[in-house]
Order: C-alpha cells, then structure tokens, then sequence
C-alpha cells in the first residue's frame, strides 16, 4: 500500500478547564450520592440487616466444617475476628468495602494499561502505535492507587483483612494455659504468607515497581518524540520485558494479597489468573472507551475502524479467556469437593442474598461481548464498541463485588437503592479521579508517539 503525503503526526490533546470542571462535577455528584446513601442507611437503622435475612433463602454456613490438619475449624472467620477486636459498624464496613472495592477495580485497569503498553512492545506491535499514549497514561493512576491502598492499609487494614488480628493465630491466651476462643487453625497455617510485615513489605515492593517500570518507559516515549531513531524503542523493550517477568509474579500475588486475602479461608491457585482476566478486559475496554470518546472530540484522526477492529477481537477474546477461568476455577473445585474451596460459590451462589449478581456477573461478561462483537462488522463500529465496553466495565464491576461482598459484608450485601447511592456514588468518584490523573497525562506530550518506528505501519493498518 501507498504511502499517504503530508500527514500530521503533532496531534495535542487540550484538557480544557471545561473538561475537568465536568469531571469535577462527576467527582462531587459522586460524593453527593455516597453521603446520601450513608444518609438513608443511617436513617433506616437496622432495617436493611433484616431485609438481608429475609432476601437470604440458604441455609446459615456458619456452622459448616471443615477438617484441615486433622483439626475441625470454623469458617466463621470473619465474625470471629469482629467480635474479638469489636470491628466497626455494618455501615462503617459497607462504605470500607466499596471504596476499597473500588481503589481495586480502577487501580487493576490502570495497571493493566501499563501491561497493554509493555507487551505490545515486546511484540513488536505496529498496529497499536497510534494508540499507545492512551494506555501509557493509565499510569499516572498509579500514584493514587498506590496512596489509597497504603492509607487504607494503614488505617482500616484490621477492618479489612481480619487475618491481620495477631490474636486470630494465637493458640492460648497471654497466660500460656488457657486455649483462645478465637483460634483460627485455617489463618495459623497461613502466617508463612498471611503476616503484617510480609504483606507491609510485598505491598510497598508492587507499587514501587510498578510505577518505576512505568515512569521508564514513559520517560522513554517522550524522549522518542525528540530524538527519533530506534534507540529508545530497543531500550522501551528491554524495559517490558523486565517488567513483563515482574508482572508474571507480582500480578498474581497482588491479587491474592489485595483481593484473596480478604476471604482468607479461600484456597485457589487459578485466582490470580482470574483477577488478571478481569483486570486485563476492563482495562481494553476502558483503552477503548477513551480512544472512541477521543475521536468523538476531534482527536485521533488517523485511528479507524480497523485500529477499533483490533481493540473489538481483544475484547471479545479476553472475554472468553475470562469465562474459561471463571468456569474452570468452578469446576476444579466442584470436580475435587473440596471443602476449604467449594464454600466460596456456595456463599455466593446458593446465597439469595448474592445469586442475582453472580449471574448478572455471567450474563454481561460472557454472553453480551460474546454475541454483539461475534461479527467482523460490530467491531468496526463506534457507538457498538462504545456500548460493549461500557457493559463490560460494568460487568467486571460485578465481578470484584462479587469477590469482595460476601467475605466482608457476609448477608448484609444487600443492593436496594439505598445501597445503590452509596455503591453508585463511590464509583463516580474513583472514575472521575481515574478520568482525571489519565486525561491530565495525556495533556502532557503529543497524543500521538510521531517518532515511533512503527508509526507508519499503525497509520496505514488495515485489517482484512
């Protein structure tokens, strides 16, 4: 194909004071709803824990068993833990589950941008080089992910993993003779992993890699923009290749830290390859948003339908990917009934207060993409694309509410729409702080990487 004369490759991205006064209002419009919720909540007392045990049609598991180590241990972990160090109030917990819940979902997609960003260089990738600043500025969400996660740590951490109560792993009572009520036989085998300084240490060390590895690499892209040639670009590789192996492992030991940990009675070696599938689509689907709403402003004229063509296949096939994990994590544990794993889909799924959601979860990561983006034609679309990324990012929405309600909120997850302010509201603010930090980087170079070896093959990029 011909190359095409006279392109412009000095496209600017202008985050205007009326851009960020909208998100602005997005931010405060989200805090208005929260306040409102924790309002009608507090107002309604202790009402919704009675709703939560009318809605709840399966039996109490609290008593269920488990032998582990020839011991019998509770699952009632996370009661135990409340009652021994008096935890904070159901409403107190909700808010802490939803932020938290939300700090975890965002801060996934921005870190997924840098993975996007990091194995399309390892690739070789031409075709996405129109588009790499938009991942590339996901990381400038990961200095407030990195301080939200480090400030709640540090100050609700007992609240939310309530492995973090020493007294949990403590066989007898400070007089050496008298056997602790609370024992948990389950979180004493664990503290190998499960200890406050290990997870202090592991926590810092993700976050400090992740934006070293990130900041590099876009040290380097902007570099490239001044100086061209190939140099940069061999050196961006080295550097994803680097953090591809760091991510290998901090992926999965994030997720079980930040997400497993939650539920520490939960056993599965598939679920950090679970969270990534989550993380990984919401995060092309968010890339893909940005990029759609982007063209829609005026910018990122030379990105076209086959450039979206792309961004549709890897959406619609890490969808299935993700399904394959969400099933295949199921399966194993339903084929081998193991008990210390089979309680998680029998809380969320026997349930009433959760099955709604786990397959509203299903429905809108699985079938929708599925179906709408099967053909060649939906994914050439703008206002389809736009339509399936939104869903899936609320899908995936779900899906952490799914991991992260049942172990902290237990039967009280219930979604009325007095939760639905408080729930809604959280998520406004955490997607404005995240539209923010990722707009505010794209305003800072070109919105396009003109220098970039392989630009000319991503302007000419045709899918056939």
């Amino acid at each position: 194909m011909a190359l095409v004369e006279n392109i412009s490759l000095d496209e600017k991205f202008s985050f205007t004071s009326k851009a960020k006064s909208k998100i602005i209002m997005l931010i405060v419009a989200g805090l208005v709803l929260a306040v409102l919720g924790v309002i009608l909540l507090k107002v309604d007392g202790g009402h919704h824990e009675e709703h939560a045990a009318v809605l709840t049609k399966a039996p109490d598991f609290s008593h269920e068993k488990v032998e582990l180590s020839k011991e019998v241990v509770s699952h009632e972990g996370p009661e135990v833990a409340e009652e021994a160090h008096h935890g904070p109030s159901a409403l107190v917990k909700r808010v802490l589950k939803d932020v938290w819940q939300n700090n975890v979902f965002f801060g996934g997609i921005a870190l997924l941008g840098v993975f996007w960003l990091a194995f399309n260089y390892v690739a070789y990738s031409g075709w996405s080089a129109l588009i790499k600043r938009v991942p590339e500025a996901f990381g400038y969400y990961l200095p407030v992910f990195a301080i939200i996660s480090i400030a709640m740590i540090g100050i609700f951490g007992h609240d939310i993993f309530h492995w973090m109560d020493h007294s949990l792993v403590e066989k007898f009572l400070p007089d050496g003779k008298t056997r602790n009520p609370h024992f948990d036989e389950v979180l004493a085998q664990k503290t190998w992993w499960l200890n406050n300084v290990g997870f202090w240490i592991r926590v810092i060390a993700y976050f400090a890699l992740w934006i070293l590895f990130w900041n590099t690499l876009r040290k380097k892209s902007l570099q490239e923009d001044l100086q061209g040639g190939v140099k940069l670009y061999d050196q961006s590789i080295i550097w994803s290749a680097g953090f591809l192996v760091i991510f290998g492992v901090t992926s999965s030991t994030a997720a079980w830290d930040l997400v497993m940990s939650v539920d520490p009675h939960f056993f599965s070696t598939m679920f950090g390859w679970y969270v990534f599938a989550s993380w990984l689509v919401s995060s092309v689907s968010m890339i893909t948003l940005i990029i759609i709403i982007l063209k829609e402003n005026g910018y990122l004229k030379m990105v076209n339908e086959n450039h979206l063509h792309d961004l549709g296949k890897f959406m619609f096939a890490f969808s299935i990917f993700w399904t394959y994990v969400w099933f295949e994590q199921f399966l194993l544990i339903y084929y081998a009934n193991i008990p210390e794993e089979s309680y998680y889909f029998v809380e969320r799924v026997l349930n009433g207060t959760y099955r709604p959601f786990f397959f509203l979860t299903f429905f809108l990561n699985f079938p929708m993409p599925l179906i709408i983006l099967m053909t060649r034609n939906s994914k050439r679309q703008m206002i389809i694309m736009k339509i399936v990324a939104v869903v899936i990012l609320i899908g995936h929405w779900f899906d952490f509410y799914m991991m992260l309600t049942p172990p902290m909120l237990h039967n009280d997850g219930v979604f009325d729409y007095k939760f639905f302010f408080l729930e809604i509201g959280i998520t406004m603010v955490f997607l404005g702080m995240f539209l923010y930090a990722v707009l505010t980087g794209l305003s800072k170079a070109g919105l396009i990487a003109k220098n970039h070896p392989m630009i000319q093959e991503s302007v000419h990029h045709h899918v056939y």
